[in-house]
Order: C-alpha cells, then structure tokens, then sequence
C-alpha cells in the first residue's frame, strides 16, 4: 500500500506537558521515534502532522526549522510538516485521535 503515515508531534513523537514556545519540543517517546525509524528503513514516507504548522507566517517558518531541526538531532531526515489530511494519507497516529468505522460513526473498539 502506498501513502504517506502522518505522526503527530507533541504528545505522540515527543512528550508534551504545555506550550512553551516555538523552540520547545520535548524529549522523544523511544517507542514512537523507534517505529518512525523503521518505517523510514522500510521506504515508507512520513509526514509529521501536528497543529503547531497552523502558525501564521514568519512563525509557520520558525515552526518548521524547529521541527526539522529537533528530527535531525534524533537521527531522523528533514520530513515534510505539515496540518492537512489529503487522499495520500494512510494512516494517522495521534495522541487525540478516535477511529471510527467507516461510514458508521461508532468507534472502532
């Protein structure tokens, strides 16, 4: 299946306990950045998916430079970032998220 996986970042990739600015990312959650490493390692593209690409310019620039530059530290490529779903997408990983069944509106689970 191709596609591309979105990755949340605060609370899903790295641990988040507030705002704290453009700059502040928290440390990574192992069992999270281990998985993005594999998909990476296998040819699967990764997006990081996150609320804080909704920033207005010049920010949104800041915005991403951080992110890209916290992945970097980490061992991982500059990934795309951004906050929009399009058919591309296969799968979601969020601390926020709900799955539902499709076209039902129940919850999976």
């Amino acid at each position: 299946m191709s596609g591309w996986i979105g990755v949340d970042l605060d609370g899903t990739l790295a641990h988040y306990d507030g705002w704290k600015g453009v700059d502040h990312i928290g440390a990574p959650v192992p069992e999270m950045l281990d998985r993005v490493k594999k998909w990476i390692a296998a040819g699967k593209e990764v997006k990081i998916f996150t609320a804080r690409y909704a920033a207005p310019e010049p920010t949104r620039s800041e915005v991403v430079a951080a992110i890209q530059d916290w992945l970097k530290q980490r061992g991982l490529p500059a990934l795309e970032v951004t906050n929009v779903k399009d058919f591309g997408m296969i799968e979601l990983w969020d601390d926020r998220a709900v799955q539902v069944v499709p076209n039902t509106g129940r919850p999976v689970g």
